[in-house]
């Protein structure tokens, strides 16, 4: 499934948990997290319990303090594995408007800018039909994450965004 160590401050010092499964609620195993180490898998952090929150998605690597990763604050709460990373296909499509209406957009590659590439504005539905896909709030990859797997997304309060504006987006790969 893979493996993620979180550890309490910068530079992998402090405190530390190892985790190879998904956690609900990772509070009882540590106060903050200021750095982390994904030796397998890609995995998905959320800054509360439950898989709430801001979302941030990490590769194997090393995070030495919570700005690689782009963080917001030193909450991590909760964890999962991202799953339907090792297919050879991805594809989704994309909506104007809530419950799959308006124009529609099918995608199969990363997209640093939706509105360049396809004029959208907004987007407020979503039907991700093969692999997992990160969306951010912003164009070139910046801004809020948010992790899309399988699956169909009516509203996009579906995979957890506050407003239908997707600047970017980008398939979860291998790494």
């Amino acid at each position: 499934m893979g493996k993620i160590t979180f550890f309490e401050d910068k530079k992998f010092q402090g405190r530390c948990y190892n985790c190879s499964s998904d956690c609900v609620d990772l509070h009882t195993y540590f106060n903050r997290c200021n750095s982390i180490r994904v030796e397998s898998g890609v995995w998905v952090i959320y800054e509360r319990p439950n898989y709430k929150g801001f979302q941030y998605i990490l590769s194997p690597g090393e995070y030495g303090d919570n700005q690689q990763w782009m963080a917001f604050s030193d909450n991590v709460k909760s964890c999962r594995a991202i799953q339907n990373i090792y297919g050879t296909s991805w594809k989704l499509r994309l909506y104007e408007r809530p419950d799959f209406g308006g124009q529609m957009v099918e995608c199969a590659e990363d997209c640093p800018s939706v509105y360049d590439t396809y004029k959208l504005r907004e987007a407020y539905s979503c039907m991700v039909t093969d692999g997992a896909w990160i969306f951010y709030d912003l164009p070139n990859y910046r801004g809020h994450q948010y992790l899309l797997e399988r699956g169909e997304y009516p509203q996009h309060g579906d995979w957890g965004a506050s407003s239908p504006g997707v600047g970017s987006f980008r398939r979860i790969t291998e790494f």
